[in-house]
């Protein structure tokens, strides 16, 4: 019972539709009207600039660290590391459904990448640190933070699975269903970048006009 109580606590957390909340109480509107729809930090991103985008992000990160953390108030799990990060698993994936269907915001919210970000800095933050570099790099040079965002999901699988070679068999699990979740929640986004069509955040603009200024 105590388990299913701060598992709900967890989704409950995750449900926090940060991107919603700031775009009504900021601009007045909702962001799911604009851009992909999506209530996550992509969006954001996108839509209001790159100061509210990194915010979303950096609170989405935050629900995924707290909702995950909340084993501490079992203290059985505190001793036993098996259990633990087995009720972590679930605490986290609680709170990434709950940021893909939030209670509070319709259950229509965003993809639970940052979410997900945030569940893997409290299990493995070693891993969460290598996925960090991931997505940055991948968003300096293309500034696709969906493309940041899928690549980022797919090495968390690679480091989980042959890099540090992790043994507890439903981490490994848990590492493919982040990869393939990633993936499948952007297949819009993969389909526009195909295309060409995907749009770019709007950051490194300084970069971006020194470019534009050598080429001329």
């Amino acid at each position: 019972m105590n388990e299913l109580l701060i598992i709900i606590l967890a989704y409950c957390i995750g449900s926090i539709p940060t991107a919603v909340w700031i775009s009504k109480a900021i601009f007045g509107i909702d962001i799911r009207d604009y851009g992909s729809g999506n209530a996550g930090a992509t969006n954001t991103f996108r839509i209001l600039g790159s100061k509210w985008g990194t915010i979303v992000m950096a609170v989405d990160i935050i629900k995924g660290v707290v909702a995950t953390s909340l084993y501490i108030l079992l203290p059985y799990y505190l001793t036993d590391e098996l259990q633990r990060t087995n009720l972590m698993i679930g605490l986290g994936l609680a709170a990434v459904i709950g940021h893909i269907f939030p209670i509070w915001a319709g259950f229509k919210g965003g993809k639970g990448v940052a979410t997900l970000l945030g569940m893997a800095v409290a299990i493995q933050p070693i891993v969460a640190v290598c996925c960090i570099g991931v997505f940055l790099l991948v968003l300096y040079l293309t500034r696709f933070v969906s493309l940041s965002s899928i690549l980022a999901g797919v090495s968390f699988m690679v480091f989980i699975l042959f890099i540090f070679n992790e043994k507890e068999t439903l981490y490994r699990i848990f590492a493919v269903m982040v990869a393939l979740m990633v993936v499948l929640t952007h297949q819009k986004n993969i389909g526009r970048i195909l295309k060409g069509t995907e749009s770019k955040v709007p950051i490194f603009k300084h970069r971006d006009r020194r470019r534009q200024r050598k080429s001329r």
